[in-house]
């Protein structure tokens, strides 16, 4: 009798069937070898990796508080504040945070406790909530809170560069851009760039040529706000045949080269994960999903986004 595959040698097919685009094979032509090199644990059967974490990855998507509006139900809706003692550059940063993020307002902060203005955005139906803190005349902080459940992130912001300090800016226009989410491989750096991608539109519109990166390296998140231009360039080319006439072996067709070149709009910052917490803001009985601590930087080799 032929042995019966297992359920992780089952699952392992169904799911490369169903996501062909990471690379996943079948058990029967994945490589032993190649298997054991990327350090994947084995079942009962020699050939066949668990692949429980990526079903873990996945499975949760369509039930998260983001899910939403990444199906196109809802559109967000973004409030954005400062905290209580205000800079000079922090609203200079706000004024292009608006610039780049579509359908965002800024509300000024005053008096009121956070929590209040928590309510007072989902009355309102705001999607999400950006607070930006700055210390000695600087922003060095960002709390983003999904609304109306959470959950709440805390970042560390860091080596801003407004966009009159970028050298050869450009000005963006009011088009919904594109976003681009680079290496956020793991499951929360999977959470955090749901969480991202829910602060924008899900529906870009190309003909602007607009495009907003964050790219995940080492745990930095790093922003860039780019457009790309298509310009067209003319290049001299000899003849490919000669001609008997000695006149027309000098001359030279000019043909048009259409080039593509990025002009970035700003601004440019860097922002590092400080805690994730459940629900929305509560610094007493709130219950945290993940908190940087100072022994996590120990090893250079281990990375959490």
């Amino acid at each position: 009798m032929e042995a019966k595959p297992c359920f992780w040698q089952s699952k392992y097919q169904i799911h490369a069937q169903a996501f062909p685009r990471f690379g996943w094979k079948s058990c029967e032509k994945t490589d032993t070898a190649l298997i054991k090199k990327k350090k994947k644990r084995y079942c009962c059967h020699d050939r066949c990796p668990i692949v429980y974490v990526h079903l873990q990855l996945f499975a949760g998507n369509d039930a998260d508080e983001f899910s939403s509006i990444l199906n196109r139900k809802s559109d967000p809706k973004i409030l954005i504040t400062t905290c209580r003692f205000n800079s000079t550059r922090g609203p200079a940063f706000i004024s292009e945070l608006l610039s780049v993020i579509p359908n965002a307002h800024y509300y000024k902060r005053g008096t009121y406790d956070l929590k209040k203005i928590v309510e007072y955005a989902k009355k309102k139906d705001f999607t999400s909530l950006i607070v930006v803190h700055t210390n000695r005349r600087e922003p060095d902080a960002l709390l983003i809170i999904g609304l109306p459940d959470g959950p709440t992130a805390h970042f560390k912001l860091s080596k801003l560069v407004l966009r009159k300090d970028v050298k050869n800016h450009g000005n963006p226009t009011s088009h919904i851009p594109e976003l681009v989410l680079n290496n956020f491989t793991t499951r929360l750096g999977h959470r955090i760039g749901r969480m991202i991608q829910s602060l924008f539109p899900q529906a870009p519109n190309f003909g602007g040529r607009r495009v907003v990166t964050f790219h995940n390296q080492r745990d930095f998140i790093f922003f860039r706000h780019h457009r790309y231009i298509f310009e067209s360039k003319e290049s001299k080319q000899g003849d490919s045949k000669g001609n008997k006439d000695k006149d027309a072996k000098g001359e030279k067709s000019s043909r048009g080269k259409v080039v593509a070149r990025l002009q970035e709009c700003g601004p440019r910052f860097t922002l590092k994960l400080i805690s994730l917490q459940h629900g929305t803001f509560d610094t007493k009985g709130g219950e945290y999903e993940w908190v940087h601590k100072p022994e996590m930087d120990t090893s250079r080799r281990r990375f959490f986004l």
